[in-house]
C-alpha cells in the first residue's frame, strides 16, 4: 500500500472509531443529540430501548422490541460501542473489531429491516435502499481497517501486534 493510500485508511479507521466513541459517550452521558440528559444511562435511561422500542419492520420486529431497555442488551450495546470505539481509534485489535461491529451493525441494519418498504402501521419506512445503508457502510469500513492494517499508521498496531499474549493469539491483531 501506498504511503498516501495508508493515511487514508488512517483517517477511515479513526473517523470510524471516533463515531463509536461519539455513540458510547452521549448514550452514557445524554448529550443532548440522540440522546438527551434526562434518557442518559448515567441517569438511569436505557441505552437500547428507544431504539428497540420503536422497530417497527421487519420478521425480528417482535424480539427486538422485547429486548428493549434489558440489562444485558444495554450492557452489551454499550461495551460493544466502548471496546470498537477505543480500539479502532487506537488502531489495536482489528480483526477482533471488525468481527464484533460487523455483527453489531448487522444487528442494527435487521432492526431497521430496509427491505421493507411499509411499517406494521402501514406507513412508508422511508427507505432509500433496501440493501446497502449506512450499517452496512460501517461494517466495510471497519473490515477495510483491519485487513489494510491502518492501525499500523497513526496507531499502536504495530507495538500491539510485537505484545506476547498477542503474537501468540494472532486474531488479537
Amino acid at each position: 500500500m501506498t504511503t498516501t493510500a495508508s493515511k487514508w485508511t488512517a483517517i477511515l479507521r479513526i473517523g470510524t472509531g471516533l463515531l463509536f466513541l461519539w455513540a458510547f459517550a452521549d448514550k452514557l452521558f445524554g448529550f443532548g443529540y440522540a440522546t438527551t440528559s434526562a434518557n442518559a444511562w448515567i441517569n438511569g435511561g436505557s441505552p437500547t430501548k428507544g431504539f428497540l422500542s420503536r422497530v417497527d419492520v421487519g420478521p425480528f420486529s417482535e424480539t427486538l422490541r422485547g429486548w428493549a431497555g434489558g440489562w444485558l442488551t444495554d450492557w452489551l450495546f454499550m461495551l460493544g460501542l466502548l471496546g470498537i470505539g477505543v480500539a479502532v481509534t487506537l488502531g489495536i485489535g482489528l480483526r477482533i473489531s471488525a468481527i464484533a461491529g460487523t455483527i453489531m451493525m448487522l444487528m442494527m441494519w435487521v432492526a431497521e429491516w430496509p427491505l421493507d418498504r411499509f411499517t406494521e402501521a402501514g406507513q412508508p419506512t422511508m427507505s432509500t435502499n433496501p440493501i446497502i445503508d449506512y450499517h452496512i457502510i460501517y461494517a466495510i469500513a471497519l473490515i477495510v481497517v483491519a485487513v489494510t492494517y491502518a492501525g499500523n499508521t497513526w496507531g499502536f498496531g504495530r507495538k500491539w501486534a510485537n505484545l506476547d499474549f498477542v503474537r501468540g493469539n494472532h486474531w488479537l491483531i
